[in-house]
């Protein structure tokens, strides 16, 4: 720990006696609000003066996700299920992710590609759960894909010894991967119960299974159970903020996550990386987080400003609980936590949640990218309906990451959340060669139409060339497509 740190919690400890001994809180605001610092914590950072050049970038064909003809729009045909009187129902089908090769490209498994989705029931806002959708390699048509049903039992959870997996609610976003001994091994998010007086969500955990899959015919997948289901993670409270952290004072107002455990190998390790909000050692939420010159990027003369500019802004308060991070964790060769890592990027001041964490290495550069909403954002000329595809590029996997294209921005969409060509969960997805990834996402919010149900969004093709990225002009592609050919 340096001296700076030391000082900064040297203060801290004076203000809260002074507090403690009745000198109210003006005291131990004014302590803390008069020591500014710079601090990394050894970790890469969104901040506020790049955040702040997106607005007007975003104006830009480059970053701009491509209009879709709502009149070609398909529901997926094969997304059937059952609502809770066992009548046969069309689902929603939001964020999904394919079984992926080690190196992040497609897998194919036995002729196949694979996706993972959660879907639900259209009139059960938290009805989610993870299917499994198959086609034929090469066939790109969203009237190929088969759905092979729920990945899990709602029996599965109950696991001996494993307490946070028998309190399971739902199952939530992940990946997945074709093991070199040809399993599948599956990453996802256990949501547990939530309190609804109190209207915040349950813990998240990093869940782990084998999922078994047999072939009985040449036309059909069949999901033959799961295997080695386990918990992984759910927070350190150091590097890493647990839900008790969250909300055990009572502050409800907080956006807690941990989630979207992405898998990816470098050098023969296994890892994962997620997103996760910042925990006490490593630039934690609340006031001091203001005085951090590292958050808002900029000369020095940017941070008085900006700093000035936002304790005074009617989102100071959300500025406040912002310390949102995509973390990293190593693995054992059983998929077991092996060691807790400093996050690879936070978004301390910025936003409490950047989402689906993806990276991947592509001639010779690691990429990692994350998704997030103005609704949840500080930034001044940033609406409630923007949505972002971030990313940032390094030449290892743990850093240090800079933004590309200068600010970070990749992506942008900003329609109407009641259009069903509205469309999020984006999805960066290497092809293994040339400098080209595809991009996948869903369309259309849940429950809003009779007919129109969450589906696979059109992909598009992302040209990637070192720190620049550009949408590929006329690239759009089948709905649900995971490669360019």
């Amino acid at each position: 720990m340096n001296i700076k740190k030391l000082a900064r919690q040297a203060t801290a400890v004076t203000c809260t006696a002074v507090l403690l001994a009745g000198g109210g809180t003006s005291a131990f605001a004014q302590g803390k609000n008069s020591v500014d610092y710079k601090e990394t914590y050894g970790i890469s950072h969104i901040t506020r003066a790049d955040m702040l050049e997106i607005p007007e970038q975003q104006q830009s064909a480059q970053f701009k996700v491509p209009q879709f003809d709502a009149s070609s729009i398909k529901n997926i045909p094969s997304a059937k299920g059952y609502d809770s009187n066992g009548n046969l129902i069309d689902l929603d089908v939001w964020d999904s992710w394919p079984l992926q090769n080690a190196d992040g490209t497609v897998a194919n498994y036995n002729g196949y590609q694979v996706v993972f989705a959660l879907a639900g029931d259209p009139k059960k806002g938290w009805d989610t759960f993870i299917y499994l959708f198959y086609k034929k390699a090469g066939d790109n048509s969203i009237d190929a894909w088969k759905n092979a049903g729920r990945v899990f039992k709602d029996s599965d959870k109950y696991v001996s010894n494993d307490p946070i997996l028998n309190n399971q609610a739902e199952e939530w976003s992940g990946s997945a991967t074709l093991t070199s001994d040809g399993q599948i091994r599956l990453f996802y998010t256990n949501r547990q119960g939530w309190d609804p007086a109190n209207g915040f969500f349950g813990k998240q955990t990093l869940t782990t299974a084998q999922i078994n899959v047999s072939q009985p015919d040449e036309q059909t997948l069949k999901v033959d159970g799961v295997e080695d289901l386990k918990s992984i993670f759910d927070g350190d409270g150091k590097l890493y903020q647990t839900v008790d952290q969250a909300f055990s004072g009572g502050n409800y107002a907080d956006n807690h996550t941990l989630r979207d455990p992405h898998y990816v190998e470098d050098q023969g390790h296994k890892y994962l990386v997620f997103e996760s909000n910042t925990g006490t050692d490593d630039g934690y939420q609340g006031e001091d987080a203001f005085n951090n010159k590292v958050f808002y990027g900029g000369s020095t003369k940017f941070f008085n400003e900006e700093k000035s500019k936002l304790l005074s802004s009617p989102n100071k308060w959300l500025a406040e609980l912002a310390n949102g991070s995509l973390g990293i964790i190593e693995l054992n060769d059983d998929y077991t936590l092996k060691r807790v890592m400093n996050p690879l990027i936070a978004s301390n001041t910025v936003t409490d949640e950047i989402e689906r964490a993806n990276v991947f290495k592509m001639n010779g550069k690691w990429y990692l990218f994350t998704d997030s909403r103005g609704a949840k954002m500080t930034i001044d000329g940033i609406g409630a309906e923007d949505v972002y595809m971030l990313g940032y590029e390094s030449n290892s996997l743990t850093g240090p990451y800079k933004p590309l294209n200068k600010t970070g921005l990749v992506l942008h969409m900003d329609l109407d959340p009641n259009d069903i060509t509205w469309t999020y969960s984006h999805f960066a997805i290497p092809q293994g060669t040339g400098n080209d990834v595809v991009i996948t996402s869903y369309m259309t919010n849940r429950g809003l139409y009779s007919d129109r149900k969450s589906t696979f969004a059109p992909s598009f093709v992302l040209n990637i060339k070192n720190s620049k990225t550009s949408v590929v002009e006329g690239s759009i592609l089948e709905q649900g497509q995971l490669t360019i050919k």
